[in-house]
């Protein structure tokens, strides 16, 4: 059994009702996390699940908005951990460096905790993969492989495809539409997918703002995508900009123009199960 569970479904625009970019993946007592925005760990507490719970943490890329709060999953699984538990983490290539600066980071903290705790007598750590392309992660008949994708000029960057009895989920972070987004998705039970509305940032007189449109993928991209590979739900999340209450049939509605399956606007702890 597969359980998807969108944690956090925000974009680096705050939205009261959506933390930053997150998704958990559950199978038969394996917990994966993708991802780790703004609040990941309160997202973790609402699923039942927390830090020293997870198997691994598997980044897509290293955008603020998608690591955020990867200390805090750092921190909370080493306070909490009765033993010393080492995080994996899976990344592309600049995720160890990544890893090793956060830790650095947390080094004031580590010490005051250890000077109150007697207990606590190791460091956090983390034990960090990087990867492009092919195998990520496996355990128990669980496999997930890595692709890259194009969000440029943020590179490298990977999408991820998780196989277990028989089915796929594929979770792509930010891309457009591309060779390795396709292998991840094809024939996927599941397919996550940030996504934006380039009619609405186009509405924004912001360059700032208007620069994203190169490097995502829209809703109607998504669709396709979905329809190239015979994906049968796509799940569309991290919507830029955040849609507006009462909008969100159209977000679903644009994705549809071009896919027949199930299209789905995810929000914060939307999941599905996979039997």
């Amino acid at each position: 059994m597969i359980e998807v569970v969108t944690l956090g479904t925000g974009s680096p625009i705050p939205d009261p009702n959506r933390a930053g970019a997150a998704t958990l993946v559950r199978i038969d007592g394996h917990q994966l996390l993708f991802d780790c925005g703004r609040a990941v760990v309160m997202r973790l507490a609402a699923a039942g699940s927390l830090p020293m719970l997870l198997d691994a943490v598997l980044l897509t890329h290293l955008h603020s908005d998608h690591t955020s709060d990867f200390n805090d999953v750092i921190t909370t699984r080493w306070i909490m951990a009765p033993v010393e538990s080492p995080l994996p983490v899976v990344g592309p290539p600049g995720t160890r460096r990544f890893a090793d600066r956060t830790l650095a980071m947390l080094t004031d903290d580590v010490g005051y905790r250890r000077d109150h705790h007697a207990d606590l007598a190791w460091d956090p750590s983390c034990s960090v993969t990087e990867v492009v392309d092919g195998l990520a992660w496996e355990a128990d008949g669980i496999r997930v492989t890595a692709a890259p994708t194009d969000h440029r000029p943020v590179a490298p960057t990977i999408g991820y495809r998780i196989e277990a009895g028989g089915r796929a989920v594929a979770i792509a972070g930010d891309t457009v539409p591309c060779e390795g987004l396709d292998r991840i998705c094809a024939g996927a039970d599941v397919y996550v997918q940030t996504v934006l509305r380039d009619d609405l940032v186009r509405s924004v007189p912001s360059p700032r703002f208007q620069d994203v449109l190169d490097y995502h993928s829209t809703c109607e991209d998504a669709g396709r995508t979905a329809r190239r590979a015979g994906v049968q739900t796509l799940v569309l999340t991290h919507p830029v900009p955040p849609p507006a209450p009462g909008t969100e049939d159209e977000w679903v509605a644009a994705a549809a123009a071009h896919f027949d399956g199930e299209v789905v606007l995810a929000h914060d702890l939307w999941s599905v199960t996979l039997s």
